[in-house]
C-alpha cells in the first residue's frame, strides 16, 4: 500500500466525477421539464460534493488533487455525448445518455474498491462515495426503464 497507488485511483475517480457533475448541471440547464431539471441539479450538488471528500483524501495524502473533469481530455468522453444530446432538448435523450454515463462512473468506483491495494481510509471514502453514485445509477436506470 502505497499513498501513490491511493493518489492515482482517488484523482481517476475525481476527474469521473467532476464530468458527472458537469454532465448532470448541462442536463439540469437543458432539460425541458422541470421535474428532471430539478432531480439533474440535485445529482450534481451530491456529484460535487463526493468530488470534495476525494479532493480532501488526497490532501490527507499530502498530494494535490485533481481539481477539474478531464470534459476535453480525449480518452474520457463519457460525458460528450451527453451535450450532442441536450442539443436537441429532448428529456428521453438526456436520461438516456445520463445513464450511459451513469454505468460508466458506477463501473469506475467498482474497480476502485476492488483494486485491493487502497489503503483502508482511502478505501472508506471512495465506498463512501460508491453509495452515492450506486443510488444515482439505480434512478436513472429506473427512470430510463419507465420510459421505454
Amino acid at each position: 500500500m502505497s499513498n501513490d497507488t491511493d493518489v492515482s485511483v482517488l484523482n481517476g475517480l475525481i476527474k469521473t466525477t467532476l464530468d458527472s457533475m458537469k454532465g448532470y448541471e448541462d442536463a439540469a440547464k437543458d432539460a425541458e421539464s422541470t421535474q428532471y431539471a430539478t432531480m439533474f441539479a440535485d445529482f450534481a450538488r451530491d456529484r460535487a460534493q463526493v468530488a470534495t471528500n476525494l479532493q480532501a483524501q488526497v490532501r490527507a495524502l499530502g498530494s494535490e488533487p485533481e481539481m477539474d473533469s478531464s470534459m476535453l481530455a480525449a480518452a474520457h468522453r463519457t460525458f460528450m455525448d451527453l451535450k450532442q444530446a441536450l442539443t436537441g432538448k429532448d428529456d428521453k435523450a438526456i436520461i438516456l445518455e445520463v445513464e450511459r454515463g451513469e454505468d460508466h462512473i458506477k463501473a469506475k468506483y467498482e474497480d476502485a474498491m476492488k483494486d485491493g491495494q487502497l489503503s483502508p481510509a482511502s478505501l472508506d471514502v471512495v465506498t463512501k462515495g460508491y453509495a452515492s453514485v450506486r443510488e444515482g445509477h439505480d434512478k436513472m436506470s429506473a427512470l430510463k426503464h419507465s420510459l421505454t
